[in-house]
C-alpha cells in the first residue's frame, strides 16, 4: 500500500493558483448576475442562496475539510425512510 505525500504547500499554491482564481471569478460573476436580476429581493429567503452563503462561509472558516464540509452543506439529511432504486428491466 502505498501513503500518500502531499505537496508542499508552495508547490500546491504555485500548480492551482490559476485554477483558484478562475472558480472564484466565475462564482463572483453567477452572484452578480442573481443580484442584477430584476426581482432579487424574492429570493432573500431561498434556501438555496442560504446554502451558498453558508458554503462561501465554510470556505472562509479555513481548516481541514472543506470540500466534505461544503459537500455536506449541500447534501440531504438521510432520510431512512426513502427507497431504495429498483433494477431497471431489460427489454
Amino acid at each position: 500500500m502505498t501513503s500518500l505525500n502531499p505537496l508542499p504547500a508552495v508547490k500546491a499554491l504555485d500548480t492551482y493558483f490559476l485554477d483558484v482564481r478562475c472558480r472564484i471569478l466565475d462564482v463572483a460573476a453567477i452572484l452578480d448576475r442573481i443580484d442584477r436580476g430584476c426581482d432579487v429581493t424574492s429570493i432573500e429567503n431561498d434556501p438555496r442562496m442560504g446554502r451558498v452563503r453558508q458554503a462561501l462561509e465554510v470556505l472562509l472558516d479555513g481548516g481541514e475539510g472543506r470540500a466534505e464540509r461544503v459537500q455536506q452543506v449541500f447534501s440531504l439529511e438521510y432520510n431512512p425512510s426513502w427507497q431504495k432504486p429498483k433494477p431497471r428491466s431489460s427489454h
